[in-house]
């Protein structure tokens, strides 16, 4: 079985798409073989990966509602041993069809269970807000790395997602782990920066990773492309810190593993 990870926040903005579409390039890249699932309705992860979601293709929706098993809507993407189930605005009304089905919790951790079992990871791109779609991916899940924005706003709301993840760890899942936290959009010339860096790290310790990943254009631009940023550019600071990142990752997931 793979090792699922869910990328989290409540708070849209802050990288997660980001981070788990160039984490799965980079960890790719190392000869790990990676399955993005797209759970956000703007499939963001899915564009940023070149994919045309304009077409007919299956979705992470129809899996979710049990319409269709995971490996029919598996799509290949252009990085070697990366594929993707890409997104679908239906997600956005899943919510409904989720509320009567039994094991509601438990549909994407039955779909990855019986259909991803090639897969060294599994990295789950989770919609901002703690809905029944965002449930199932932490339920799924045997790890959580939460992206966190370095501006002053931050810290709202993520004691409230550690209460979730806990809740989650508690009812449903007990294996599940906070992997780390991962500042983005990191600015050192700001002293807001600096300060949130210092109250987050204050706050969670050694969960925060010490790899940041700085504001840079590089990083913007390269969802239109339809590549991650390490294709885009590979030697721009951008790329440079998600390989690092996922380096970090690597090795706190060996750690996990071993205790």
């Amino acid at each position: 079985m793979p090792r699922i990870l869910a990328i989290a926040n409540r708070k849209g903005g802050v990288g997660k798409t980001t981070t788990a579409v160039n984490v799965a390039t980079a960890m790719a890249a190392t000869g790990k073989k990676v399955l993005v699932v797209d759970l956000d309705p703007q499939g963001n992860a899915s564009t940023s990966m070149g994919i045309d979601k304009r077409g007919s293709m299956l979705s992470s929706y129809d899996v979710l509602v049990g319409e269709k098993k995971l490996s029919q809507a598996i799509v290949w993407t252009d990085v070697p041993n990366f594929s993707i189930v890409p997104s679908s605005p239906d997600l956005a009304g899943a919510e409904i069809e989720l509320v009567d089905m039994e094991r509601r919790e438990y549909a994407l951790r039955d779909a990855l269970s019986s259909d991803a079992v090639n897969y060294d990871y599994v990295i789950i791109d989770c919609p901002p807000s703690l809905s029944l779609v965002t449930i199932n991916a932490l339920v799924a899940s045997d790890a959580v790395i939460v992206p966190l924005q370095c501006e002053f706003l931050a810290l709202e709301g993520i004691t409230d997602l550690i209460k979730n993840i806990n809740a989650i760890k508690k009812n449903f899942n007990p294996k599940l782990e906070l992997q780390g936290v991962v500042l983005t959009m990191y600015d050192k010339r700001n002293n807001l920066t600096q300060m949130v860096e210092e109250d987050v790290r204050s706050f969670f310790g050694k969960k925060v990773y010490q790899t940041v990943i700085p504001r840079n254009v590089r990083i913007s631009e390269a969802p239109s492309h339809g590549k991650p940023v390490l294709l885009y550019d590979f030697n721009c600071p951008g790329s440079q810190a998600y390989i690092s990142l996922a380096g970090e990752v690597l090795k706190r997931e060996k750690e996990l593993i071993a205790c």
